[in-house]
């Protein structure tokens, strides 16, 4: 595997995992959000992440890349609160509102951010070593 395959692989990584965390962002920022109808209430993003396998010139892999398949919207069911006097409340007096989990919102920020340190690692220490062998072949 060439130093250009690795860096490609965890500049993959860290595509993959910006878009997880603005995903995270959205969330967070829509969780509180009421809608005067269910259909229109924010639902929480979700990234759907597919391997892509790198192939050697004998077939064989010889390492495998991370892309965004889509986007979805979560199937939690809504948030719906009793609040009669809310300006949005449903003739039962019930309010449609995100179904955000926000601790399981920050659990993922906190996961898709080490991901993404983790890839930045592996960027430094291949840039440490093709430095290393420069310095070899000037000896």
């Amino acid at each position: 595997m060439s130093f250009g395959e690795i860096y490609q692989i965890a500049g993959a990584g860290m595509h993959a995992q910006t878009i997880r965390l603005n995903t995270v962002a959205s969330n967070l920022a829509n969780s509180g959000a009421a809608a005067e109808n269910p259909d229109d209430a924010y639902r929480a993003l979700k990234p759907v992440f597919s391997t892509i396998y790198n192939q050697t010139q004998e077939g064989k892999a010889a390492g495998a890349q991370v892309e965004i398949a889509a986007i979805v919207e979560t199937d939690a069911p809504l948030d719906m609160r009793y609040e009669p006097d809310h300006p949005f409340a449903d003739e039962l007096g019930y309010v449609a509102y995100s179904n955000v989990n926000t601790v399981e919102e920050m659990a993922d920020m906190m996961a898709a951010s080490r991901s993404f340190e983790t890839n930045v690692e592996v960027m430094n220490r291949a840039r440490s070593m093709q430095q290393g062998l420069l310095q070899l072949g000037n000896k």
